[in-house]
Order: C-alpha cells, then structure tokens, then sequence
C-alpha cells in the first residue's frame, strides 16, 4: 500500500473521529459547535496537504 492510498483510507475515518469529538465537546462542555467547527477545516486542510505531499511529483524536465 502506498502513502497516497494509506492517505485515501484514513481520510473518512478520521473526519468521523473529528466529527464525533467536536460533538462530543458541544455536549460535555461549555464549548458549542459553533466554536469549534474550525477545527474541521484544519483537518481537511492536513489531510489535503498529507495527500498531496504522498503524490509522486513532476520529473526534472516539468514533463510528467
């Protein structure tokens, strides 16, 4: 498996983690959802970031 496909495989489990922790806190804590949604768009944004990096890359000559 390559790290671009271990990317793709993670990706929705670790939204639903996100999604469910962020819920949790609405619930357990004084933080509401709507403060802490943010955090969502930091983990798209990682998770984007990590499975572009994991692509391979154009060759020497800018011809892929």
């Amino acid at each position: 498996m390559t790290s671009n496909e271990l990317v793709c495989a993670v990706r929705g489990p670790i939204i639903l983690i996100t999604v469910g922790s962020l819920f949790a806190l609405d619930h357990f804590t004084p933080w509401g959802f709507q403060q802490t949604w943010p955090v969502l768009l930091i983990v798209l944004g990682l998770l984007t970031l990590l499975g572009r990096m994991s692509r391979p890359g154009p060759t020497a000559g800018g011809v892929s």
